[in-house]
């Protein structure tokens, strides 16, 4: 089933406008503060606050989570999305910033795995969760379905990620990178592989108006091993989605409790689903808080994929 978030309810060719002169204000702001993701972030030690508003008691209730930038970005992209998360001080959030020069994702999901036991152990934790954006969600689900991650990550959130490749820029082909993340490479292929028994709990968010996956559709988990949530983004461009305000609201929420809950404050009734609509994922599927089951938002995908909700 698809998740859908829609701002406003606009026609197709107004929320198209829309998302693009949301993209060109996001560019612009993060061409601002791209400088100050250069440099890794100091862990903090295991007992600092993170907000001086939460009780002692209710610091730490909830596992840490760790967010990962897009390909040649930085952490500078989460600067709201983690401020939201932290706020209540039940949970640590930090970023990891992998290396602007990587030419192999899976190089960089061992390097995650490393970074997440180290958190673990500072925090005395035995699980996290983790949100990537972009190419850092395809990062954090390898570490997790190929390298043993489902054993510590308990949430796994992907914002504008391409699960089944995309074909966007492909005069880009040159990188190593970019060639990771087609259709047709070997990672993805590794990625389609049978995981039975994955631990791992997955929402993938995805909207229509994401010029860098093509087809948009790409941005959804669809496995029948995995336990995944994809959401529908109306009216949102790829840089926009770490820093929209409904998103952070349903990415809070669903790292909060069940995905189902993961309704944002502008959500939309979503309608009941017809037989065709039915998922064909062996998990449960659960309604929204709008009080209707989500329904298949895939954009003529087909195959095995995962419950869903509407916001």
């Amino acid at each position: 089933m698809g998740l859908s978030i829609t701002p406003l309810p606009l026609s197709m060719t107004g929320a198209a406008l829309r998302a693009a002169v949301l993209e060109a204000v996001v560019l612009a702001g993060h061409l601002l503060l791209y400088p100050t993701g250069l440099l890794d972030e100091r862990p903090a030690p295991a007992d600092a606050d993170t907000t001086s508003d939460a009780p002692p008691e209710t610091r730490g209730q909830r596992p840490p989570v760790l967010l990962l930038h897009g390909f040649t970005d930085n952490r500078s992209v989460f600067v709201l999305l983690r401020r939201a998360l932290g706020a209540d001080g039940r949970r640590r959030v930090e970023t990891y910033n992998y290396s602007p020069f990587t030419r192999d994702l899976r190089v960089t999901a061992r390097h995650l795995a490393r970074r997440v036991e180290e958190l673990c152990e500072r925090g005395g934790q035995d699980r996290v969760d983790l949100v990537g954006h972009s190419l850092g969600g395809l990062v954090a689900r390898y570490y997790v379905q190929r390298l043993g991650g489902d054993a510590r990550v308990r949430t796994l959130v992907t914002l504008g990620t391409p699960h089944s490749g995309t074909r966007v820029a492909p005069f880009m082909d040159a990188h190593p990178l970019v060639r990771q993340m087609r259709p047709e490479s070997e990672v993805l292929a590794e990625l389609g592989a049978p995981s039975p028994g994955c631990r791992t709990r997955m929402v993938a968010f995805w909207s229509e108006f994401d010029g860098l996956m093509a087809p948009t559709g790409t941005a959804r988990i669809e496995h029948p091993d995995l336990d995944a949530t994809n959401v529908q983004v109306t009216g949102i461009g790829h840089l926009a989605l770490p820093v929209h305000p409904a998103v952070i609201t349903a990415v809070r929420r669903a790292l909060d409790g069940p995905v189902s809950d993961a309704t944002a404050p502008t959500a939309a009734p979503v309608a009941a689903p017809t037989a065709s609509d039915a998922p064909s994922h062996a998990s449960r599927t659960t309604p929204a808080t709008t009080g209707a089951n989500g329904a298949n938002g895939a954009n003529g995908s087909t195959g095995t994929e995962g419950r869903g909700l509407a916001i």
